[in-house]
């Protein structure tokens, strides 16, 4: 597939804490390898494969774009599927107002937002439509810049723009701002409709950059199979961890659709028989190691997406644990 390799990091530029203008932590995080303080940029390329991150991942810290660079530095992450609020929030989007507690009850039920959070939300969507409509791409050539001198690259975008009730305008505006991020995908969970799938595909087309769809427990080997038909530039966002969880073997579906894979998102859960349960790497189901071996020796070009969603054990945060699977990566693929 064309522009895959945009995933690959090029090491250019000065040193990351000149780029960005902070510090390191002194304490080093656990899982770490030391070469990250001796050069200053991190290196997650490992025999050819790229280890990436979901900013996702750090979704229980600050999320400003300076914030997330620090974390890729300080966890070794040299590539990232950046999250669409902290791109949008440094290129000037309005600000959101504050999100409704929908947590379950003791029920188990979420509770449904009220006239007035459902007037304040819709009025929110119509402003940022307007400014995605509008907005300069110059800021996410600039963010794609600081990143790139840090030794960062951004090879998937996932902006809240590719939604049925997106405008057109504002799909034109998630593949733009992936380009102008560097990255060759903008990601969006696959919707039902197929109407809806041929319009984000289209418009995919158009410029030149893959729409990646992604799934939790409900992918099956044939999910993706109408999207994939309709345009060469809908694509899969593969979540390897979910798919197991589902009960089916990851490796059929890599063997038979890796061309149509723009990334994949590792984690390790129990299969279906076992409960389903997200758990720390190595403790699970998935055949992570395996899986990125075949990757490397038959080297597959998407890169393998770090999507931490275990509980985090007691004296640990998202940074520790993140560093923790970049290692456990980077032993399997003999680095």
């Amino acid at each position: 597939m064309e522009d895959l390799d945009n995933s690959r990091r090029r090491f250019l530029g000065t040193s990351a804490l000149a780029a960005v203008g902070f510090v390191i932590a002194r304490t080093p995080i656990f899982g770490a390898p030391a070469y990250i303080k001796k050069l200053g940029k991190p290196n997650s390329l490992f025999n050819g494969v790229q280890v990436g991150a979901i900013t996702y991942s750090w979704r229980s810290l600050p999320g400003s774009a300076e914030d997330i660079l620090k974390y890729c530095i300080e966890t070794n992450i040299s590539a990232i599927e950046l999250m669409g609020p902290t791109g949008e929030s440094f290129a000037g989007a309005p600000e959101a107002p504050p999100r409704p507690n929908l947590a379950p009850g003791p029920d188990g039920k979420r509770p449904e937002m009220t006239d007035e959070q459902k007037a304040i939300q819709k009025e929110y969507a119509t402003k940022m439509a307007e400014w995605r409509a509008k907005v300069s791409m110059d800021k996410f050539v600039q963010l794609r810049k600081m990143y790139n001198d840090a030794g960062v690259s951004i090879y998937g975008f996932k902006p809240n723009a590719l939604n049925a009730n997106s405008t057109d305008a504002e799909v034109d505006y998630a593949f733009r701002a992936a380009k102008a991020l560097g990255a060759n995908q903008a990601n969006v969970e696959l919707p039902n409709d197929p109407a809806q799938t041929k319009r984000l595909g289209d418009i995919a087309a158009k410029n030149k950059v893959y729409c990646g769809y992604h799934g939790h427990t409900q992918q099956t080997p044939t999910w993706w199979d109408t999207a994939l038909s309709q345009s060469k530039y809908n694509a899969m966002n593969f979540d390897m961890g979910h798919y197991v969880a589902a009960g089916f073997d990851p490796f059929p579906l890599l063997e038979a659709k890796h061309d149509h894979i723009v990334s994949m998102h590792v984690k390790d859960r129990k299969n279906k028989e076992h409960g389903g349960a997200n758990v720390v790497w190595g403790q699970g189901d998935t055949p992570i190691v395996a899986v990125l071996e075949t990757m490397r020796a038959k080297k597959y070009k998407f890169p393998a997406t770090i999507e931490l969603e275990y509980e985090i054990p007691a004296g640990s945060d998202a940074l520790k644990e993140t560093a923790k699977c970049v290692e456990f990566a980077r032993k399997a693929l003999g680095a």
